[in-house]
């Protein structure tokens, strides 16, 4: 097992690499296809550090939501059926909570510069203040 580098660590150097020497020197469709990779790569990175808790958090959320063990995947599956089915819907305690602390999680490993998601967190540390 190799300690060093990490995988977070190889993936921001190959993304540092294309943004910093490779896209400068790049034109058109394949800076454009550069900055798509780089792009990726950012996410990825994302997700090896900011993901397993943002899962653990959805997972512990799902499992009070549902008053059931299970898989994150199970757990999904079967808050989706119940919404699909009526069972539950937005007025279920803890339900849009859980909602929006997922899209939050989500967005932040996705898009991380998105406005929406600024807006959120605004509205979260507001609401922590009071």
């Amino acid at each position: 097992m190799m300690d060093k580098p990490t995988l977070a660590e190889i993936i921001t150097a190959a993304r540092e690499f294309l943004e910093n020497k490779a896209m400068p020197e790049l034109t058109g469709r394949t800076a454009f296809h550069a900055r798509v990779a780089a792009n990726a790569l950012a996410i990825a990175e994302r997700e090896i550090t900011i993901g397993p808790a943002a899962a653990e958090a959805e997972h512990a959320r799902l499992t009070l939501l549902l008053n059931r063990h299970g898989t994150l995947e199970e757990l999904n599956a079967a808050l989706c059926a119940r919404i699909s089915s009526g069972d539950m819907d937005l007025d279920t305690p803890g339900l849009a909570e859980h909602l929006r602390l997922t899209t939050i999680d989500k967005v932040r490993i996705d898009q991380p510069n998105y406005s929406g998601l600024k807006t959120a967190l605004a509205r979260e540390d507001r609401g922590a203040a009071v």
